[in-house]
């Protein structure tokens, strides 16, 4: 029965989510509410939910100063300097602007957030892909590809989820797969160079120094200059360096390393206490959510966990798995996220798919690290699912179709995640 009305708690949250019934947030949190009462645990719910919050409150702590970090970052003008090198490098190659469009992603998709990171590459390379005549095709794929990438950090959305949802540390999930995702940079620069190639032959190469300025001035928000502070950027990037170096490290836990240096930056770049506050203000309308996600998804895991669904559920999975395949259910899992994260949404695969997979991989030996990272391979392919809402602001900015724009992307954002696999089963961060 436990297992019978784990699996019908999980098909009801998916159907609420993906029907847009309910918010996700919302479902995380009156779903297991309902069944836990349903099967008669009602005066033991408020402890279950409490264990779960308790549990995913590092994770929301971390992901909450992460976005406010890089926020005051990209405010501040870390990356401009290196948006303006690129910008001055292509020059009128197609292939050095594709190539370049991919490296601007990459950079700014460093705060987590997939709006922010097209809003700024678009703002930055459309014109200039529109003056050499670039197919519309190609900045949305290389945006949307290296973002994608950079969507396993720990601050993107997936790898928090997963971390939430089994309880684990950046350290366990996200520092093993650095590897996978540098080879999975190299795969998007790859593309950008072969598309580049193929551009640079069909149009050929023009001069447009003045049209790159003009875009450069073009971009420029009068207000959001004000917020700029290129006096400091040395100290700005020695901060940074810093932290991602500690980070690696493990100096110290990842939550506390981001709410330290959250506080520098903002001290160092914004001293008056008004500026300090508006850019926490500006910035808490991205972390919200996510952190609100984070804290529902605890109800959910400590509900499930504390009246043993998740337990019987895996046991169920366990009797129907052959034996023979059971020792392979890691490679299984990342195959599978491909499907899964694009026809699910996040919420759904991490909170309702994994930790049953978990339960089930562990009678076989297989960690629940090793599981959660690859359950992460498929987020190469899975901002290009319908049910991601940035992706609509992806093609709205560039004036391309959905569906075109799919069919144009999909099968070489499929081959960024085959390569991350590849790699990450060479080096064993996923066991075969």
């Amino acid at each position: 029965m436990l297992a019978l009305m784990g699996f019908l708690m999980v098909i009801v949250f998916m159907y609420l989510i993906m029907t847009k019934r309910l918010s996700a947030m919302t479902a995380l949190m009156l779903v297991p509410l309902a069944f836990g009462i349903i099967l008669g645990f009602g005066p033991n719910l408020g402890a279950m939910s409490l264990d779960g919050i308790k549990k995913v409150a590092p994770t929301g702590i971390m992901i909450c100063f992460a976005i406010l970090y890089f926020g005051v970052m990209i405010d501040a003008g870390l990356f401009d300097p290196l948006i303006n090198k690129i910008l001055r490098a292509v020059k009128g190659d197609p292939m050095k602007v594709i190539v370049g469009t991919a490296v601007l992603a990459g950079i700014v998709s460093l705060d987590g957030d997939g709006s922010t990171t097209y809003m700024i590459t678009c703002s930055a390379m459309l014109a200039v892909h529109r003056r050499l005549g670039i197919h519309p095709m190609v900045l949305p794929a290389m945006a949307i590809m290296q973002n994608g990438v950079m969507n396993i950090l720990p601050w993107g959305g997936p790898t928090g989820r997963v971390m939430s949802a089994l309880n684990l540390e950046a350290a366990d999930v996200f520092v093993p797969l650095i590897p996978a995702m540098i080879a999975g940079t190299i795969w998007v620069l790859f593309v950008a160079y072969r598309i580049g190639l193929k551009e640079r032959a069909r149009l050929g190469t023009l001069q447009m120094h003045d049209v790159i300025a003009e875009t450069a001035t073009a971009a420029v928000d009068i207000e959001a200059e004000k917020l700029k502070r290129p006096h400091l950027f040395w100290v700005n990037l020695s901060i940074t360096v810093i932290l991602m170096a500690a980070l690696v490290k493990e100096v110290l836990p990842l939550n506390v390393l981001f709410m330290i240096g959250t506080s520098l930056v903002l001290i160092i770049n914004y001293p008056k206490l008004k500026d300090q506050q508006a850019r926490i203000a500006t910035h808490a309308a991205n972390a919200l959510p996510v952190i609100a996600m984070v804290f529902a998804a605890g109800i959910f895991m400590g509900i499930m966990s504390g009246t043993k669904m998740v337990d019987a559920m895996a046991n169920s999975l366990v009797s129907v798995i052959p034996a023979s395949m059971g020792p392979h259910l890691a490679l299984i899992t990342a195959l599978a996220s491909l499907p899964f994260t694009f026809f699910l949404t996040n919420d759904a695969f991490y909170f309702g798919v994994i930790p049953v997979l978990v339960k089930t991989a562990a009678t076989y030996g297989i960690t629940p690290a090793e599981i959660a990272r690859a359950s992460l391979i498929g987020q190469g392919a899975h901002l290009l699912s319908p049910l991601v809402a940035s992706t609509y602001l992806l093609v709205g900015l560039n004036g391309v179709e959905f569906g075109d724009f799919q069919k144009y992307t999909l099968l070489w954002a499929i081959g960024t995640s085959l390569v991350m696999l590849a790699l990450s089963l060479a080096i064993g961060i996923i066991p075969f």
